[in-house]
């Protein structure tokens, strides 16, 4: 009885077409939809992947050259030529070298050695102010 039942509705036409080739012409357009609608979003994730990596490869470049520029400017031969162009500076003799285990007793001389600051030294006397 089902069966007759479905086989009844199947077996209809509407305006000369069965239901059943209605029915499947409506899932292949449907289908066919689906399938442009994910290639064209499929097309786009794509470009935007070409892009990204497009910008990823010009990061890479820029840090390379970021790099060559900081080892340019950290050249010590370099940094010693403009401190003896521009600031005076000459190289440090070797009799002025210390070693780190005697830093702390250099720091001592030179706290005994330098002057008292000023907020410690004695205010000069202030003159006597005559009332009349």
């Amino acid at each position: 009885m089902i069966l007759a039942g479905v086989s009844n509705i199947f077996g209809q036409r509407i305006r000369g077409f069965r239901v059943v080739d209605l029915l499947a012409l409506t899932i292949l357009l449907a289908l066919a939809f689906g399938v442009y609608a994910f290639k064209t979003l499929a097309g786009r994730e794509s470009a935007d992947i070409a892009d990204v990596q497009h910008q990823i490869v010009d990061e890479q470049k820029r840090v390379r050259l970021l790099k060559a520029e900081i080892a340019h400017l950290e050249d010590p031969s370099r940094i010693e030529r403009l401190s003896t162009q521009y600031l005076g500076l000459k190289p440090v003799d070797a009799k002025r070298e210390a070693a780190a285990e005697a830093l702390p007793q250099i720091a001592g001389q030179a706290a005994a050695a330098a002057p008292a600051p000023a907020a410690a030294q004695p205010a000069a006397p202030q003159p006597a102010v005559v009332k009349p």
